[in-house]
């Protein structure tokens, strides 16, 4: 009987041990995202996701990293601040993720920075859309694209081009402080570029305001001869309709923040066409480059029943991932904490024609910006 007792306790043992060797050997390395999955903003965020999946589902092909599956795990903060901070907590509590990624929103980014659960978790936040300056300079935030500073540069340059000097500024609600850096980001640029930032005005939530913002523009003497907008999708749609419908006849350029297929679903193509929107990815629709190519290449052999549509934001969350993969090799042993110093590491690293460096002081890895145009016809070129 004590054999047989000793023999039962060894074979449960060797379970156990067995169990947890295999539970080790199918770890998932898990990438957090929170971001609004539903309602006005969720077409991008959604796209960011599909492009990042679409790259971690391929690494896995090859074995994932170290030896370990990826998984996106995502939830929806319905564009709510303490909604991202509640679902970013449970996440990190739940799935132990090794890094954050895919985060969507101003007011949400900083809610995040100030709750200091990055600090506590010791976890880097790699890939956002967010146009807050505190946000862009956060240590704790890594962005694989450009940065404000060089969208409107880019801007900016090519409006000294086109003979373009008279320049109004308008820009989704925000605090005093961070509208007050951002005038001051945009004005300086647009002064260096040889032209001059006219008006600045706020674009904000109800009637009676947009109506006082496309009358401040109209009623400015001299006229602005390009407005650029700094907003989300929803408020750079409903400000383009508002002041075409009202007569502004200026150029309107606009920075990535707003989505221009987004924009050409939402409005008709006589108040798109003329519109210009800064990129921050090559063109998805191209094989311009190995990057493009190797993006196309592998959306054309998923299942046809994978509901996944080419988007500026698709390949921005492909982009992404790459990039965040590339600091996940980098990092023995892999962890949150290890992360950051991979990431920093990164320098003038080529994904096909797409550059990556994190200079000493800068967060924002990237300097590539291209522009798209609505064409007569409503179709978006470059």
């Amino acid at each position: 009987m004590q054999e047989t007792s000793m023999r039962m306790r060894y074979r449960l043992a060797l379970a156990v041990v067995c169990a947890a060797s295999a539970s080790l050997a199918h770890a998932d390395w898990v990438v957090a995202q929170v971001a609004p999955l539903t309602g006005a903003t969720a077409v991008q965020s959604k796209a960011y996701a599909q492009g990042m999946r679409l790259y971690f589902n391929e690494v896995n092909k090859s074995g994932g990293v170290h030896g370990d599956r990826l998984r996106l795990v995502s939830a929806d903060d319905r564009g709510s601040p303490e909604e991202t901070v509640k679902q970013t907590q449970r996440l990190l509590q739940e799935a132990k993720p090794v890094a954050l990624a895919g985060y969507f929103g101003n007011r949400n980014l900083q809610a995040l920075l100030d709750s200091k659960l990055l600090e506590q978790a010791s976890i880097s936040l790699v890939g956002f859309h967010s146009t807050d300056m505190r946000v862009l300079k956060a240590p704790q935030l890594f962005s694989t694209r450009a940065g404000l500073p060089e969208e409107v540069e880019k801007i900016a340059k090519h409006l000294a081009t086109l003979g373009l000097t008279r320049l109004a500024l308008v820009y989704d609600e925000r605090s005093e402080d961070e509208a007050k850096a951002l005038t001051q980001l945009v004005g300086s640029l647009v002064t260096a570029s040889g032209g001059q930032l006219l008006a600045h005005v706020p674009w904000k939530a109800g009637k009676q305001a947009q109506e006082a913002a496309i009358d401040s523009l109209q009623r400015a003497e001299p006229r602005a001869q390009a407005v650029l907008v700094v907003a989300s999708s929803p408020a750079s749609a409903a400000f383009l309709e508002a002041y075409r419908l009202e007569g502004g006849a200026a150029q309107v350029y606009a920075t990535s923040s707003a989505d221009i297929e987004q924009l050409a679903t939402r409005l008709p193509v006589e108040l798109m066409r003329g519109v210009s929107i800064a990129q921050v990815v090559p063109n998805p629709y191209r094989s311009t480059n190995r990057l493009n190519k190797e993006f196309r290449d592998l959306l054309a052999k998923q299942p046809n029943d994978e509901a996944l549509s080419v988007s500026y934001p698709m390949m921005e969350g492909y982009v992404n991932a790459k990039v965040l993969v590339e600091a996940m090799r980098r990092t023995q042993p892999l962890s949150s904490e290890r992360l950051a110093d991979s990431l920093r590491s990164i320098q003038s690293l080529d994904l096909g024609g797409y550059w990556v460096t994190f200079a000493r002081g800068s967060q924002s890895g990237s300097r590539f910006v291209d522009l798209s145009i609505v064409n007569a016809q409503g179709r978006v070129t470059q």
